[in-house]
């Protein structure tokens, strides 16, 4: 595989933490694996590996784009932003055989001198849609947005957003935590490390975690599933100006 970042392209094999405290308390953890790539430089897969990792406009911003890149750029013009052709990297996963459910993709913005402009955060909910926050993280890759997207049918769109979102080194580590009026009901946290995006490291990746695209969606439906058995509530979800696109 190719790849131009510093190091290449890389896998980060993660543990992903969602912990809710109101009004039921619940917590779970799972193992996936997510890429690190650099939108110029996608990694290029021998021919038979190639169903394991798949990189498609199609599963990021408007889903029409020629490329992800341009979906990104279109996204920041709209916010008068220009990199200048600056280096993107993007954390995200990829499609497996096919497949691809990203709760959560990452970008990485900077400009033409290297300098670190903004990250875009791009949610996808399972229900197709998926909406993007700008933020200007400070040094230590802190941000906060106001919640604008209906993602769990469980909370209402409400509430702040406060994220740490430092760019990847040897160590991969994101959080982002609600809060409301009555406190703090939900925390997710990544916690990662790398490994260069080598033919053998992907395929013990897929060995290990196999199908892992799939995986994501089915434990998010099946927590679901479990919290509507312990009564909680369904909240509506609203009509939003968020983007729609395909997540299969």
């Amino acid at each position: 595989m190719t790849g131009t970042q510093a190091g290449g392209p890389a896998l980060y094999e993660c543990v992903v933490g969602h912990t809710r405290t109101t009004p039921l308390r619940h917590a779970f953890r799972h193992r996936t694996y997510l890429w690190c790539v650099d939108l110029d430089h996608l990694p290029v897969l021998p021919i038979g590996l190639r169903p394991l990792a798949r990189f498609d406009a199609r599963d990021h911003f408007t889903g029409r784009d020629a490329s992800i890149r341009a979906g990104l750029e279109a996204f920041l013009a709209t916010h008068g932003i220009d990199l200048g052709g600056g280096r993107v990297l993007m954390l995200a996963h990829a499609r497996v055989f096919g497949y691809v459910f990203n709760p959560l993709s990452v970008y990485w913005c900077h400009d033409a001198s290297g300098a670190p402009v903004c990250v875009v955060a791009e949610v996808h909910n399972t229900y197709g849609q998926r909406h993007c926050y700008l933020l200007r993280p400070d040094s230590a890759g802190r941000a906060e947005a106001d919640k604008a997207f209906y993602v769990s049918p469980f909370f209402p769109v409400e509430g702040r957003y406060r994220m740490r979102l430092p760019l990847p080194g040897e160590d991969l580590r994101l959080a982002v935590q609600l809060q409301t009026e009555g406190g703090r009901p939900f925390t997710a946290t990544v916690r990662g490390r790398r490994r260069p995006a080598t033919a053998l490291n992907l395929l013990t990746a897929a060995v290990r975690r196999p199908w892992s695209t799939v995986a994501v969606s089915a434990g998010i439906r099946r927590h679901g599933i479990h919290l509507l058995l312990r009564g909680l509530p369904v909240q509506p979800r609203p009509r939003t100006n968020c983007q729609k696109g395909l997540s299969s």
